[in-house]
């Protein structure tokens, strides 16, 4: 048997302007799984443990895996939800004492909680002091990260997906697992540095699939061809945490002498900060939208991407910009979600399917956000209990549930309402409540950018629209108080 790894993953994208805090029943709503049945669950999928998994298997390390747990972008997660999960990797940290040689982590880098702006520092600041010896710690990353100085002083290895949607997740757990191995081994002494420019996020927020990213990717695999190089990321950042550590970083993980990685860090970084005005994307208003897709012919969909209203940011998920601009324009053969409306789908679930029910339908976290409510005329499509099995590049083979699911059809717009957050990201997403959106003419998602990994294959076109919610690119309406002055876009440089 080779080495003692521990390994856990603990991830959390929080958005500060998000009034709802992430408490512990908010990790259980996506679900909090231990050890055998965590690797059962999630072991074999576009996952940081199955990467973690199969470089156990390569070394025939004893891989102790603590706990799987992620919640829903939301608000600060509660001090009681983030100590009683990190008190279970501590307390097996602390029993396996000298036997343990490594710690593995899939992390996220944008955690912020009631007690800290530094979610990811915070946790692996505690675990440093429990160890009587440094041991090597790898910790992987979203590139949406807002990475710290804590983090980089506390892990020896930091290493963030580098595809935007993600669907490298698996190996990069690869990338950090190798390198942990050496640094195990004596092989390596591993150490990470960090440049940052002073901007809210990177222009196209980590794009990957088009844009300038694509070169300075290629780039960063190129300089870890370099001796001394073990792993570079860009980190587009997270723009809704309004902390003082926030913004594009490039990272290197290196070993030896920093210089020559510094100054490739430093490059990149400029690059980036150049580049700021460079936006690729074209943000439709509603209206604007709407007006698209009254003229969109094809055999093959408009795709029209919510942008402002991804929970997977941490917005409410229950704009009605969008929606209301639809039904004004007449749009015919449209499927929309999702909805989030626990309250509407309450109600609709005493309904009978084929009957009209009249509903308020969304708008009831923050109308300044995204729209009031809609009163509208609702015919109940199918009711469920939300749960499914994703098939798509993001979620496949993964289980999912939206919670109590109903779907309403209101004057040629299928609308699918849900009752827990989330961000609408694989076609079974649709296709497991009875809508099938290569039918429709229009396909409405609430999602930023991980919907194209699924849904492009299926778009004649794929538009993005800004309808005002929380993850707005328009931060002027966004009320940062603690990010460092001045800051692009907040600022003139």
């Amino acid at each position: 048997m080779g080495y003692c790894v521990l390994t856990a993953e603990f991830t959390h994208e929080t958005n500060t302007f998000n009034v709802i805090k992430t408490d512990y029943d908010a990790f259980l709503t996506i679900g909090i799984k231990e050890g055998d049945v965590a690797i059962a669950a999630r072991g074999d999928a576009n996952t940081e443990l199955a990467g973690f998994l199969d470089i156990a298997r390569k070394y025939d390390w004893n891989l102790v895996h603590t706990i799987s747990a992620d919640a829903e972008p939301a608000g600060p997660v509660t001090r009681q939800a983030f100590d009683r999960i990190t008190q279970k990797i501590m307390d097996k940290v602390a029993e396996l004492g000298d036997r343990l040689d490594g710690i593995l982590l899939g992390l996220h880098g944008a955690m912020v909680t009631e007690f800290s702006p530094d979610g990811e520092g915070e946790l692996l600041e505690r675990l440093r002091r429990l160890q009587q010896r440094r041991i090597p710690m790898a910790v992987t990353l979203d590139p949406h990260a807002n990475v710290t100085a804590k983090m980089c002083e506390n892990a020896d290895i930091l290493i963030s997906f580098k595809t935007y949607p993600h669907v490298d997740i698996r190996e990069t757990a690869h990338h950090a697992g190798e390198l942990l191995q050496q640094a195990m081994q004596g092989l390596i002494r591993p150490k990470t540095l960090l440049v940052r420019r002073p901007m809210l996020e990177e222009a196209n927020a980590g794009r990957t699939d088009v844009g300038p990213m694509i070169e300075w990717i290629k780039e960063a695999r190129e300089h870890e061809r370099t001796p001394g190089a073990l792993a570079v990321s860009i980190n587009g950042a997270f723009a809704g945490a309004d902390i003082r550590e926030i913004g594009p970083t490039v990272v290197v993980t290196y070993d030896g002498d920093p210089a020559r990685h510094k100054a490739f860090a430093e490059r990149i970084a400029d690059r980036i900060w150049h580049n700021r005005t460079n936006v690729l994307n074209t943000f439709y208003s509603p209206r604007e939208a709407a007006e698209i897709a009254l003229g969109h012919r094809g055999k093959r969909p408009l795709v029209i991407a919510d942008y402002a209203d991804n929970p997977g940011a941490g917005a409410y998920g229950d704009a009605t910009a969008l929606l209301d601009a639809l039904l004004k324009g007449g749009i015919q053969n449209a499927c929309f979600g999702p909805m989030v409306d626990a309250e509407a789908v309450k109600q609709l679930s005493s309904g009978q399917i084929g009957e009209t029910i009249s509903i308020s339908l969304g708008g009831k976290m923050d109308p300044l956000f995204g729209g009031p409510p809609l009163e509208v005329q609702a015919k109940l499509l199918h009711l469920s209990d939300g749960k499914l099995v994703g098939t798509g590049a993001r979620l496949g083979g993964l289980e999912f549930s939206f919670g109590p699911t109903a779907v309403i059809s209101i004057d040629g717009v299928t609308v699918l309402v849900v009752t827990e957050r989330s961000q609408l990201l694989d076609l079974q997403q649709f296709r497991a409540f009875g809508i099938e959106p290569t039918t429709h003419n229009v396909v409405v998602v609430k999602s930023q950018q991980h919907f194209r990994a699924d849904f492009e294959s299926i778009a004649g076109m794929v538009i993005v629209c800004d309808t005002g919610a929380l993850s707005t690119m328009d931060y002027a309406k966004l009320p940062f108080k603690n990010v460092p002055r001045p800051i692009y876009p907040l600022d003139e440089f």
